[in-house]
């Protein structure tokens, strides 16, 4: 059974569909054991306690210094006896003592195909703002691993999403969302639970 912890910060979309996916047996030999948020107020906590899973707050605002919420965060990783750290919406920087203690056990979801629209300062809305600014006509969302970088771990799946000619980026960003962030990280994560994901010279293989 994988154990996984989803991190979030605001409405958890992406943690929801994770949850379905599980109920739906999409998602095999998963378990969700922890929900962590950097936002006391996020409706992702709500959520998480509908569905029965353990939900926690550990917010940089509760402690003196960033490294004492950096101990704290990945204690509640580690409490939670994880196999796997979901990134679904968070919106902080991991610790590099973190990402090292679980190198090649995290995993992401960005709003567009990486290495498009990526990077610093490319989250949100800002992603489909950006797309639209360029006049791209595909986007889409990319779940890879994470690294010390900022969306440059290795990718494991892509998928595609037209931009349309009326697009807003809210509109973009829903479709986004309903035609491929939902669908593949769940895949994702069945994939990893299956044990057909490996990483070999910087590039996922899957079996």
């Amino acid at each position: 059974m994988l154990r996984i912890t989803v991190l979030v910060s605001g409405g958890g979309t992406n943690l929801q569909a994770i949850i379905d996916a599980i109920r739906a047996g999409i998602i095999h030999d998963t378990q969700i054991a922890r929900v962590i948020s950097n936002n006391p107020k996020a409706y992702a906590m709500e959520r998480a306690k509908e569905a029965g899973i353990e939900a926690m707050c550990i917010s940089p605002k509760s402690y003196d210094d960033r490294e004492k919420f950096h101990d704290a965060l990945l204690k509640g990783i580690d409490d939670a006896d994880t196999d796997l750290v979901v990134l679904a919406g968070f919106m902080v920087v991991l610790p590099p003592k973190l990402i090292k203690k679980y190198a090649g056990r995290i995993i992401n979801i960005h709003p567009s195909l990486i290495p498009s629209f990526c990077g610093q300062g490319y989250y949100g809305l800002r992603v489909h703002e950006a797309v639209l600014a360029r006049g791209v006509k595909v986007t889409g969302a990319t779940v890879h691993f994470v690294d010390e970088g900022t969306d440059t771990g290795p990718i494991i799946f892509q998928q595609a999403v037209e931009v349309k000619q009326d697009d807003t980026p809210e509109t973009l960003q829903r479709r986004v969302m309903e035609e491929a962030e939902w669908k593949i990280m769940p895949r994702a994560i069945d994939m990893i639970a299956q044990g057909r994901v490996k990483i070999k010279d910087g590039r996922v293989i899957l079996s």
